[in-house]
């Protein structure tokens, strides 16, 4: 009778330690070994302002060497409250998925982890995912149970609704990354100004500029005007610009124009009419200075600045830029 009870001992004992995971609490177990099994975590990169519902996911890697494998009975199970000091903290494992690569010598185990936030604060705070033990048995000696647990990671939470006046400065996480103001509104206002800023400037280019470059800025005027800027002012300078501006206008034309034809030009270059009068100021100087020069054209002293001024008024007629009508000086 003694040998029988002896044996039926010995049978539930070795059937507490063949099943470890049911039987035993992993918390009491001795650690692994240094060196045994070696960790990968792949956190959120979101640690803070999780609220009720939230989940939070993260990822284990095991690399568990042999003699000792996992005992897959002692992974955490889906719907495991997380406690503090016995009580409930709010934070539930909502689901797991594990695999495993086994290798000569090694076992690699994918551990992913979701848990979900169901914390009742009026306040933020922080909670901890985890530690979540796991038990590994020698597979050489059944006898040998350890456990290696899993490092926790620290999230914040935030509750649903705020209560009273709250200072951010007094609460704010060091996990929490500095806190932008968008200025997209602002790029968005100074790109509009640059491209006005660009189009006016091509525009007063275009207006004053003297070169030949851009369109409609080789014309007959155009050249003549940079000629006419050129010559000295002197009785000899003021006609070679006169010169300058009459090839100006036979090219522009077609034809001689001489003042008894001057409508013709007009009808055939409209946008000249905005100048009209001086027009006949131009043909007067001309006469002066080729045939009378005792005649008086009404443009004062100095006629060549005048000259100057008109063909640059010609050169803008020319582009499309009518100017306004501009008195003879005396």
């Amino acid at each position: 009778m003694k040998k029988y009870m002896r044996h039926l001992l010995t049978i539930f004992l070795l059937t507490m330690f063949s099943l470890p995971a049911f039987s035993l609490d992993s918390q009491l177990l001795p650690d692994v070994k240094p060196g045994i099994v070696s960790i990968k975590t792949i956190d959120p990169a979101k640690r803070v302002g999780y609220s009720m519902g939230d989940v939070i996911e993260r990822e284990v890697i095991l690399t568990i060497r042999a003699p000792y494998k996992l005992i897959e009975t002692s992974l955490p199970i889906v719907g495991y409250e997380k406690r503090y000091r016995g009580q409930v903290i709010g934070i539930e494992l909502k689901e797991i998925s594990h695999k495993k690569e086994v290798h000569e010598g090694y076992a690699v185990h994918h551990i992913k982890l979701a848990y979900q936030n169901f914390t009742k604060t009026v306040v933020a705070k922080n909670v901890a995912l985890g530690p979540e033990y796991l038990n590994l048995i020698n597979t050489k000696n059944s006898k040998d149970l350890v456990k290696y647990r899993i490092p926790i990671l620290n999230v914040n939470v935030s509750p649903l609704a705020v209560f009273g006046q709250v200072k951010v400065e007094n609460n704010m996480s060091p996990l929490l990354e500095p806190l932008q103001i968008s200025n997209e509104q602002e790029e968005k206002g100074l790109q509009a100004a640059l491209i006005v800023l660009a189009i006016s400037l091509l525009g007063l280019l275009y207006i004053l500029g003297q070169h030949a470059w851009l369109p409609r800025m080789g014309g007959n005027f155009a050249k003549a005007y940079r000629t006419i800027k050129k010559l000295p002012d002197s009785p000899d300078g003021l006609k070679q610009a006169v010169s300058a501006a009459h090839k100006a206008f036979n090219q522009t034309a077609g034809f001689t124009v001489f003042n008894d034809n001057l409508q013709a030009f007009l009808d055939s270059q409209s946008n000249f009419n905005a100048i009209k009068p001086e027009l006949g100021q131009f043909f007067a100087l001309s006469r002066q200075v080729y045939f009378e020069p005792d005649a008086d054209h009404g443009l004062g002293n100095n006629p060549a600045q005048w000259l100057l001024t008109f063909t640059r008024r010609c050169r803008d007629c020319e582009r499309g830029l009518i100017p306004s009508p501009q008195k003879a000086e005396g």
